[in-house]
């Protein structure tokens, strides 16, 4: 093991299995997010770990497979790692990302992959001088959309704005968007559900 790989494994040590709450699987994303982090920028490989995020994250959007590998506890802990490692060759991932997803399967931590994908994505934004805003949609946005939708944000934060876009056609109609711990809902659905609540207390 590396002497980096060896101090992500210092920084997240620990007993943890995936009955712990969530509260707790976020805390062991943060420390994982914050050492792998950390090591790609002393190696100025910040740009590989953004790549190797967006790639994960497509990977886990798209193979329910993938999310079952890293949930699942019908998987034994070397049929895990070994099946994970395979992934991370396939993708062509960095050796920063392929360790620690290594090292995560070896510990039953890979449920706290979404997780610290998530906080890779804010800590990288962040470094950058960028804030990243999750925008879930009933339909997929145009590029003129998304130019607009990141040109008034940026307005509004103050920040360049990067787009993590989602589908959810149970919206309906128009957008969640969430930015660091606001969050902006105009989606029919939030319309709707808003509208019953408030029918009920005329009742």
């Amino acid at each position: 093991m590396s002497s980096g790989l060896r101090e992500v494994w210092c920084k997240t040590d620990g007993r943890v299995d995936v009955s712990e709450p969530a509260s707790i699987s976020s805390g062991i994303a943060k420390r994982y997010a914050t050492a792998v982090f950390e090591l790609a920028k002393e190696s100025r490989s910040l740009k590989t770990l953004e790549a190797d995020v967006e790639a994960l994250d497509g990977a886990l959007t798209q193979s329910a497979d993938l999310r079952s590998l890293i949930t699942s506890p019908v998987y034994s802990r070397d049929q895990v790692t070994t099946a994970i490692t395979a992934v991370a060759k396939k993708m062509n991932l960095s050796q920063i990302v392929t360790g620690t997803l290594g090292l995560m399967a070896s510990k039953r931590r890979l449920f706290a992959l979404p997780q610290v994908l998530t906080a890779l994505r804010v800590l990288i934004a962040e470094e950058k001088g960028e804030v990243t805003a999750e925008i879930t949609s009933a339909k997929a946005l145009t590029k003129a959309q998304e130019a607009e939708l990141a040109k008034t944000l940026k307005a509004r934060v103050g920040k360049e704005i990067k787009l993590k876009l989602t589908v959810d056609e149970s919206l309906i109609g128009g957008l969640v968007i969430k930015v660091g711990s606001q969050m902006i809902d105009t989606s029919i659905r939030a319309q709707l559900a808003a509208l019953k609540n408030s029918m009920k207390e005329v009742g």
